[in-house]
């Protein structure tokens, strides 16, 4: 889950229970305010696991429905833990010619405007100095791969270490360079060690300072301290002159959980685990099974 060093937090199950005593109460009034007036409301959407598969495909029903949302005039973000360059074609797939978008969990948000030379610009990044972080990660995985967004937009990385989420080829670099550089994000791989494994070294390596959620696997993203997907969310919802009561939010990773608890309508997809359900207002189906539509199109109800 994306949290910062020192945050407390209640426990899983006590979290779960009561969610699932009050998601069926939760959830109908929730779509009894979202569908008065019409309302304009921010749509913030996950992408990996949510409108895409774990192969990157986007099945036609849930291009279809984020676009007919899109269409519809309310404010859709893709909000997502993917740099910019990979984020770009999901944008371009629903069919976005202007709003906004969150990448990096958080670090960068963008402009879209397709009558812009790049089709966008950057108006918020938020950077920080990874050498700490990266030093207390180093010596509990000596054999981790390390990586890292700079304020430029390029990644820069230790070993042949490459992934979809970056965008753009990482430039191979020694590790001192990653010290001596600026941060957007720090990601964090290592297949020698299993997840459990590799949660224990982050549970035990007291990261201060930053902000970190775990993938599914042994993967880690660091960001600056405070930076989240809702931290950044939030001050769209301000710009956009949204109500609060007028978001909405659905993914299926644990950096999802405080975009998932701000939004005031909270979808968590399907195979989504126990900690992110917990959280969520309601639960669609899986990504398999095109929860994300069905979300969406309720919407426009």
């Amino acid at each position: 889950m994306t949290t910062t060093a020192d945050k407390a937090h209640a426990g899983i199950d006590d979290q779960r229970i009561a969610a699932e005593n009050t998601k069926d109460q939760s959830s109908a009034a929730l779509r009894e305010n979202f569908v008065e007036n019409g309302a304009r409301k921010l749509v913030a959407l996950d992408v990996d696991g949510t409108l895409v598969n774990h192969d990157g495909h986007m099945s036609d029903a849930v291009r279809e429905a984020a676009r007919a949302v899109v269409d519809a005039g309310h404010e859709v973000v893709v909000s997502t833990g993917r740099s910019l360059n990979a984020t770009l074609p999901i944008i371009e797939l629903i069919g976005m010619t202007k709003g906004y978008a969150v990448c990096s969990n958080g670090g960068v948000t963008l402009r879209i405007d397709t009558s812009l030379d790049a089709g966008y610009e950057v108006v918020d990044r938020v950077t920080f100095n990874p050498g700490p972080a990266l030093r207390v990660m180093r010596s509990k995985l000596p054999t981790a791969k390390f990586a890292l967004e700079d304020e430029e937009g390029n990644f820069l990385a230790t070993e042949r270490f490459q992934d979809a989420s970056f965008g753009i080829e990482a430039k191979g670099v020694d590790f001192e360079t990653l010290l001596e550089s600026t941060a957007v994000r720090v990601v964090v791989s290592s297949a020698e060690n299993t997840p459990e494994e590799f949660k224990e070294a982050i549970d035990t390596a007291g990261l201060k300072g930053v902000t970190y959620s775990v993938g599914w696997t042994a993967w880690l993203d660091i960001a600056a301290n405070g930076v989240t997907k809702a931290s950044a969310l939030e001050a769209l919802r301000r710009k956009l002159d949204v109500e609060p009561s007028h978001t909405v939010a659905m993914g299926d990773g644990r950096n999802d959980i405080e975009m998932l608890d701000w939004a005031a309508r909270g979808v968590a997809m399907g195979q989504a685990p126990e900690e992110v359900i917990a959280v969520a207002h309601e639960v669609t189906g899986t990504v398999e099974e095109d929860g994300a539509a069905r979300i969406l199109l309720s919407l426009l109800d």
